[in-house]
C-alpha cells in the first residue's frame, strides 16, 4: 500500500479519470489495495476519493495527453461502464430544476433579441454551427456561425444591447472565443456563456453562464451537455414562438424542392 500511495503521488490524472480495477491494473497492484488506501485516507470508498481528486482538478489545467494516457491499456469493458455513468451524471445536472430554470428564464431573451450569434471553435464549432444552422430554420434573427479567419470579429464588431452572443469553449479555453466575449462586450453585447465553470474566462462579465457538465474519462471533456442544452433551448423557442412553423415548413420546403433530401 505504501509503494502505491507514493505512485499515486505521481499519477494523480489517472486517479481521476481511472475505475478502481483500471487503476489497479495501471499501478500493477489488486483492487484491494485501492480500496484499502482510499479508506485509510478517511474516504468511505474509493469513488469518495476519486470525487476529490477530479474536485482538485478543476482547478487546474488537465492536458489532453495526460487524459489520453489515462485511457491507455483500459479494457472496453470497464471503460464503456464508466463513460455511461459519467453522462448519466452529466445528464442529472443538465435536467435539474435549476438548470431548467435557468433555461426557460433565457427563451424569451432569445426570441426577442435583434440578433443572436453563435461562437466557437475547434471542437465547440460543432454545438455553435448546430444552434445557429437549427436556430436558423425556425427563426429570423440567428446569424450564421463565423468559420472564416477574421469572420468572428468582423461579426461581432456589429454587436449591440440588443444582440445575444451565444459562446461555448471549455478548458483549455479557446483564445479565440475568449476574445470574441470582450469585443461582444466592448460594444454593448450581451454574453450567453456556455461552458464548464464560473471561473471560466467567458463566464467574466457574461450575461449569463450555463454550467455545463463535462465529466467523463475521454480525452477531451464530453459535449453531450453542450448539445442537449442547445437543444432544450431550441425546443423551448420554437414552443413560444408564432413564426417557427411557418419558417421550418418554408425551410424543409425548400430543400426538398430542390433535391436536398433523397426521397424514400
Amino acid at each position: 500500500m505504501a509503494r502505491f500511495a507514493s505512485w499515486v503521488l505521481d499519477h494523480y490524472a489517472e486517479v481521476a479519470f481511472s475505475s478502481i480495477r483500471g487503476l489497479a491494473e495501471k499501478a500493477g497492484v489488486n483492487s484491494n489495495t485501492v480500496i484499502r488506501l482510499a479508506k485509510e485516507l478517511g474516504y468511505e470508498g474509493y469513488d469518495a476519493f476519486r470525487a476529490d481528486i477530479q474536485a482538485a482538478f478543476r482547478h487546474r489545467t488537465i492536458g489532453y495527453a495526460a487524459r489520453a494516457e489515462a485511457l491507455h491499456n483500459r479494457a472496453g469493458s470497464d471503460l464503456f461502464g464508466e463513460i455511461i455513468a459519467a453522462n448519466r451524471a452529466n445528464a442529472e445536472a443538465v435536467f435539474s430544476p435549476e438548470m431548467q430554470g435557468l433555461l426557460e428564464s433565457l427563451i424569451e431573451p432569445l426570441l426577442t433579441a435583434r440578433r443572436v450569434y453563435s461562437i466557437g471553435v475547434r471542437s465547440c464549432y460543432s454545438v455553435a454551427h448546430y444552434l445557429s444552422y437549427v436556430g436558423s430554420m425556425a427563426f429570423d434573427n440567428f446569424v450564421t456561425v463565423p468559420a472564416q479567419p477574421g469572420a468572428i470579429m468582423d461579426q461581432l464588431s456589429r454587436a449591440g444591447p440588443d444582440d445575444i452572443v451565444v459562446a461555448i469553449t471549455f478548458e483549455h479555453y479557446a483564445t479565440e472565443v475568449v476574445r470574441a466575449c470582450q469585443i461582444a462586450r466592448d460594444c454593448g453585447g450581451r454574453v450567453l456563456a456556455l461552458t464548464d465553470s464560473h471561473r471560466s474566462p467567458i463566464a467574466l462579465g457574461a450575461w449569463h453562464v450555463v454550467p455545463l457538465p463535462m465529466a467523463g474519462p475521454q480525452f477531451i471533456p464530453s459535449l453531450n451537455s453542450a448539445f442537449v442544452v442547445v437543444e432544450m433551448l431550441l425546443a423551448g423557442m420554437a414552443a413560444r414562438s408564432d413564426r417557427a412553423v411557418s419558417n421550418v415548413r418554408s425551410f424543409e420546403e425548400r430543400i426538398q424542392r430542390f433535391g436536398g433530401y433523397v426521397p424514400v
